[in-house]
């Protein structure tokens, strides 16, 4: 009986297990189970006790008392916008000034000297040969030097002079009382042209001085010649990184001054015959015109055979705006086009010209100049009727140049070919080798550039698109190839190395992480090595109406000789001039051009930040409706400049908040651009999305938008404030200037208030000092309060222009030696040796008057023992305060002097321009008592290490009552993330009421303290913290998503860049026998004969040029110096395909391209309805609660529900997929343009003008053969 018993007994514990297993899947266990109000209880305690934390040691209270006397006054937006306007055109006409006077300067030293014979022993400071003190001369070798003929011929060796490093020049070693010579590499600094100029422009060392001393803001002063050299002002030494390729005259200051705007159309010539270098030398010339275009001109490429061939398919029948990213979509289709057939020159005339038309009709384009130019190796005949049919009859309105390819030539194509560009005010070049393409191309320019020289008076002012100082766009495909390269190079080192390793899944993975990180590039926001600057420059005119004009000629297909012009060679009017038995030319040459860089920080310290406030920012538009300055722009990626970072549009960084797909841009919106680029005066409020904290925050709201032109520019500025908030800003009350301040409180000054721990705005200018230098922002405004408290202390004026350049006209050098000689000592207008902000320097120090008692103990203002109690609890904190000036303040508790971490005001000094400072005003009217709670984010590129983490807490004080309220400081306090943890834990692990209830410390819940963007502030597993909530629990977010609690917000990112792969080739071996030796030996001689006869003619510095370009644009081909030999025959296609997939890395291309993602804000609206609903069993695991008096919810999550598969909630950018091309996909939708207002295309007087064409620099002269063979014997 009691067996049969305890075997029913055992059979129903059996029983009762195994249904209580599956009930664990099916049902809950009350027991087991976390109440409603159980959470409740934890997030009101919570946030309870860190409120009360928070209250008691940023003494928040004491705070807000601090500005009780401060005064409210509104915000009148379209003042602030017209006064900052006005401070910008005032300093924009003190760099115009500076200008104007090297202009002069220049134009009539250059007509008393130009002609003077330069003296044999000249010498001269040469940029990139002037000796660098900060350099180690002793760890550097002199490389044997490659042969020139410079090397043959003995100069003068350079100047050198004491170089000592400028903070005004961003800390470069210059010299400031002389300036230096910049020649670039393929221009030959001794030849009579290039050497007559840099001889005549020393003069300009004075003009370039007394510039400077009469504004002390100014810049890099340069005048840049049509010889290619630059004399720039302060002289430094050059340096090439990684390759110098620098060249003035295809720099926008340059370009855009020289000629007025133009659409060009280039025709390419792919007939059979255009093979082999010819080719090669087709795609140098294309590549190096279409550098010389700039934002402001449009431009075709096609190709002819038998058919006519946009060179961009997507690009036909139209000009494209000539944009970086534009003009590398042409570039690198150059690559693609094949020769074939016969040319048919009729067809791509006509195509050309009809097209020109219809944009000359249309008004659209660049609406002023018009240009073909013919790249071919020969023509047939002259086309001259075709020229009568489109051209002629309309005053020939389109230029055509012409240039003809090849060494081997005929008489009749050079007759033909050269005809075509004469007879269309054009001009004719003819090419034989790689090297003299640079040289030559730039031709064109001086032609377009005969207009203005003409009419002599208006010398038209150019405000460059923002550019990145001498930086040339096509370094960053070159250094993003370096990059690659040297990764492969490592790749086949390891594996050589340690097979085994490099090939486990582990070293593999890590591989693949590495690679995933070049999607990264949110996180290099505001870090870039790039000074970026927009420049003001003129045209410098050559006075003489007439010259010697010399050229190269070919005679009976035989030989070249110099023969000096005496007719024309089309017109018959031209008339030549005897003088002293010379005969001279009419002619109109383009010196160069004069300007001046202007630094954007110069600019931005203009725009008055702290009258706009908190989230709010000002920014400027160009004609174009791209962005010359915005907080947004984000020029840089991996410390390489993007393709097209000076091409952002307005719209592409202002994310309107209308959900529209990408690139689908609203009617009011593109209104609203088209408003701003044509410069009136206006004001709207706007719905806009906005990021933060490289783009892992969003935020939304609503904006007042202010715009007003600056007058004489192509800019147009724009204030965009906050509308709540932005209403209103404090000001301090009249009684409390700082002259009253020193006059009433005797042997005190407002220095005594800045004592210990803090900082002011790096980037605001309070005063600043022209001639002094300072250890910090800091110790530079110590200085001026000093000053301010001296008696005798008057505000300066705002700096204006020498009334000279205001109310005069250019003194024109036939007004005769007189004037010449006033301007060769130009009045100088006094100028004061420091400027204020006056309003910001009050504002400062009434905030460091009225917050002074910050720096003192806290325990002054508590009791020790509650003071004790909080750092007990928490450990080591930093209080702070940040004021609406811009003075941070801080203090740490307890002290811990010896601590080698940055103090908190010396990471984190710009004030309200802070994340934690904008978060926390944003708070605000969500809940005016809360602290907003963050902590650092953790990524796959920076993940975080949570022993050493800091949670930062911050809350803004409110001055003011009902509507005239507005932000006036920002209080808060940091603390070690494991204290938080603690305290978390200590919560949540609690029960108020019943001692046996279930808690977070039960591994059947997951707990979790999320902020306001979806980012984990607390886990109890620690690895997560930082990482976002959507990633670690996917399924929950999609509920919280789903419920409302959390809002997505589509972010599209219009600046971002993607990898496009490269192809890559691997061609075999040919069988090589010695007759083929023998062929392949004599071939290269050949070769390199010809290649030295060519280049000692134009100088082998040339090539460079040519090289880099190559380099840039090419089909990149693999390695030879990191391919193996070992690896060169691999035993079985298996092995071969293993080897490339594991070691091979894929060849990209960075490009601009749009990506989207989205981020997530909470959505306080009906929060807590939203919030209050119980767990339902598996279908609602979880419990989410807002923790009273923060930006955080506390979600519980019952870890035995099954994880809920769905996609995870990534917040990473994707890219945007679209049919066509970005470049395509943009001008299939143009955006509207303002056409600039200065267009000057002809000139009757430039009939007269009879220099339309130049020979290759080949010449048979026997001094060059003889050269040649001597070369030949020395080498071999």
């Amino acid at each position: 009986m009691c067996y049969r018993t305890g075997i029913f007994v055992l059979l129903l514990l059996l029983i009762s297990l195994d249904s209580r297993d599956c009930s664990s899947n099916i049902q809950y266990d009350v027991a087991s189970k976390i109440s409603f109000n159980t959470v409740q209880a934890w997030a009101v305690k919570l946030g309870t006790e860190l409120y009360h934390f928070g209250e008691f040691i940023t003494r928040k209270k004491e705070v807000q008392d601090s500005f009780k006397s401060a005064q409210i006054e509104s915000r009148d937006g379209e003042k602030l916008v017209q006064n900052m306007a006005d401070d910008i055109r005032a300093m924009m006409e003190l760099k115009i000034s500076a200008v104007k006077r090297i202009v002069e300067a220049a134009e009539n030293m250059a007509f008393d000297k130009q002609n003077e014979p330069v003296p044999e022993d000249f010498q001269f400071y040469n940029s990139k040969e002037m000796e660098d003190l900060y350099e180690d001369q002793s760890l550097t070798t002199t490389p044997e030097p490659e042969f020139t003929m410079e090397n043959w011929i003995i100069r003068p060796p350079s100047k050198n002079a004491h170089l000592l490093q400028n903070p005004h020049y961003s800390n470069i070693p210059v010299n400031i009382n002389i300036s230096s010579v910049h020649v670039p590499t393929n221009v030959y600094t001794w030849a009579t042209e290039v050497i007559k100029g840099i001889h005549w422009s020393e003069g300009l060392d004075t003009h370039f001085i007394n510039n400077y001393q009469s504004d002390p803001t100014l810049s890099w002063q340069y005048f840049g010649s049509s010889t290619g050299f630059m004399r720039h002002y302060p002289a430094m030494k050059w340096r090439a990184d990684p390759v110098d390729i620098y060249d003035c005259r295809t720099r926008a200051w340059y370009m855009e001054a020289a000629a007025s705007p133009k659409d060009v159309v280039i025709l390419v010539d792919r007939s059979g015959s255009m093979t082999g270098q010819r080719r090669d030398i087709a795609k140098h010339v294309v590549t190096n015109i279409l550098d010389t275009l700039g934002n402001n001109d449009f431009v075709s490429v096609m190709t002819f055979a038998d058919t006519v061939e946009e060179i961009v398919p997507c690009f036909e029948d139209s000009l494209v705006q000539a944009t970086l990213a534009n003009l590398r979509e042409l570039k690198l289709a150059l690559d693609n086009f094949e020769t074939m057939e016969i040319a048919n020159f009729s067809a791509a005339l006509t195509r050309a010209f009809e097209l020109l038309e219809i944009y000359r009709n249309n008004s659209g384009g660049a609406n002023c100049n018009q240009a073909i130019m013919l790249v071919t190796d020969g023509v047939p005949y002259n086309y001259k009727e075709l020229f009568e049919r489109f051209n002629w009859k309309y005053e020939t309105p389109v230029r055509v140049f012409t240039y003809l390819i090849g060494r081997e030539v005929k008489v009749a194509d050079v007759r033909e070919v050269k005809w075509m560009a004469c007879a269309n005010r054009g001009f004719y070049v003819h090419l034989s080798t790689l090297a003299e393409v640079r040289e030559r191309v730039l031709e064109h320019v001086n032609v377009l550039a005969r207009p203005l020289v003409l009419q002599r008076e208006k010398h038209p002012v150019v405000w460059t698109p923002v550019y990145a100082n001498v930086t040339d766009p096509k370094v960053a495909d070159y250094l993003w190839e370096q990059r690659e390269r040297a990764e492969q190079k490592e790749r086949f080192m390891s594996q050589r190395r340690d097979k085994a390793l490099f090939n486990s899944e582990k070293e593999q993975n890590r591989r693949w992480k590495i690679t995933q990180m070049k999607q990264g590039q949110y996180s290099e926001l505001g870090n870039s090595k790039y000074q970026l600057m927009t420049s003001v420059s003129m045209p410098v005119y050559d006075l003489r109406h007439n010259e010697n004009i010399t050229e190269n000629v070919l005679i009976n297909e035989a030989y070249w000789v110099s023969v000096t012009k005496e007719h024309s060679y089309v017109n018959n009017q031209s008339q030549s001039v005897e003088e002293n038995g010379q005969k001279e030319m009419r002619i109109a040459r383009l010196l160069g051009v004069a300007g001046t860089d202007v630094p954007l920080s110069e600019i931005q310290a203009l725009m008055t930040p702290y009258k706009i406030g908190v989230n709010g920012y000002a920014f400027i538009v160009t004609n174009n409706g791209y962005i010359l300055i915005h907080p947004d722009l984000r020029p840089v990626f991996q410390q390489i400049l993007k393709p097209s970072y000076n091409s952002v549009d307005m719209i592409e960084v202002e994310l309107f908040d209308d959900d529209r797909s990408p690139r689908n841009f609203s009617k009011e919106l593109t209104a609203l651009r088209k408003e701003i680029i044509d410069q009136k005066t206006g004001n709207k409020l706007m719905n806009i999305k906005y990021h933060m904290e490289d783009m892992k925050r969003v935020s939304r709201g609503k904006r007042h938008y202010y715009w007003t032109g600056i007058s004489d520019s192509p800019f147009t500025l724009v204030v965009s404030i906050p509308e709540n908030y932005g209403r209103h800003r404090i000001t301090p009350p009249p009684t409390d200037d700082i002259h009253r301040l020193s006059l009433t409180s005797k042997n005190i000054s407002a220095r005594q208030y800045l004592s210990n721990k803090w900082s002011v705005h790096p980037d605001w200018l309070y005063c600043r000092h022209y001639e002094r230098t300072f250890s910090s922002p800091e110790a530079e405004l110590l200085y001026f309060l000093e000053r301010v408290a001296r008696p005798g202390w008057r505000w300066p004026a705002k700096p204006r222009p020498p009334e000279h350049h205001k109310n005069k006209g250019h003194e024109r050098h036939s007004e005769g030696t007189e004037a010449r000689e006033r301007n060769k000592s130009p009045n100088i207008a006094p100028r004061n040796e420091y400027y204020c902000d006056h309003g910001l320097m009050q504002a400062l120090v009434y905030d460091a008057r009225n917050t002074a008692w910050f720096n003192k103990s806290i325990s002054d203002s508590a009791s020790d023992d509650k003071a004790a109690e909080f750092i007990q609890r928490f450990g080591y904190i930093v209080a702070f305060l940040a004021t609406h000036s811009g003075l941070t303040r801080w203090q740490t508790h307890p002290s811990r002097d010896y601590d080698d971490k940055p103090e908190f005001g010396k990471q984190w000094p710009r004030a309200i321009d802070e994340v934690w400072y904008r978060r926390a005003v944003e708070q605000h009217y969500v809940d005016p008592l809360s602290f907003v709670y963050s902590v650092d984010l953790s990524t796959e590129k920076f993940p975080l290490n949570v022993s050493s983490a800091t949670v930062t807490a911050s809350h803004a004080v409110f001055h003011g009552d009902g509507h005239r309220k507005t932000p006036a400081a920002v209080v808060g306090f940091q603390f070690k993330h494991e204290r938080l943890s603690e305290w978390f834990e200590n919560i949540t692990t609690s029960c108020e009421h019943n001692k046996e209830c279930v808690t977070c410390l039960s591994d059947n819940w997951d707990c979790f303290l999320v902020d306001s963007n979806g980012w984990i502030v607390v886990s109890k597993d620690t690895t997560q913290t930082g990482q976002f909530f959507g990633k670690i629990r996917p399924d929950i977010m999609m509920r919280l998503v789903e419920e409302e609690v959390f809002k997505p917000v589509h972010i599209i990112d219009y600046q971002a860049v993607c990898f496009r792969e490269k192809k890559t080739t691997n061609p075999a071996s040919s069988l090589l026998t010695p007759l083929e030796n023998l062929r392949l030996i004599m071939a290269w001689f050949l070769a390199t004969t010809v290649w030295i006869y060519n280049s000692i003619a134009v100088g082998l510095a040339q090539a460079s040029s040519y090289s880099f370009d190559y380099v840039a644009y090419q089909n990149y081909e693999n390695d030879e110096d990191t391919d193996d030999p070992s690896m060169s025959k691999p035993p079985t296609r298996m092995l071969e395909r293993d080897f490339e997939k594991l070691v091979l890395i894929n060849r990209t291309r960075p490009t601009p391209c749009d990506r989207e993602m989205y981020l997530y804000q909470l959505d306080y609206k009906n929060l807590d309805e939203k919030l209050n609903k119980p767990v339902r069993e598996c279908d609602r695991p979880f419990y989410a609660q807002l923790v009273n008096y923060t930006n955080m919810l506390l979600v519980v999550v019952d870890a035995m529900c099954a994880k809920v598969e769905v996609p995870i909630f990534s917040i990473d950018a994707t890219e945007v997929q679209y049919n066509e091309s970005l470049p395509c996909l943009k001008h299939m939708h143009p955006l509207y343009r303002k056409q600039p207002n200065s267009c000057i295309r002809n000139h009757t007087e430039e009939s007269n003008i009879d220099m339309c064409g130049r020979g290759s620099l080949q010449q048979n002269n026997i001094l060059w053969v003889t050269l040649t063979i001597i070369i030949i014997l020395h080498y071999f």
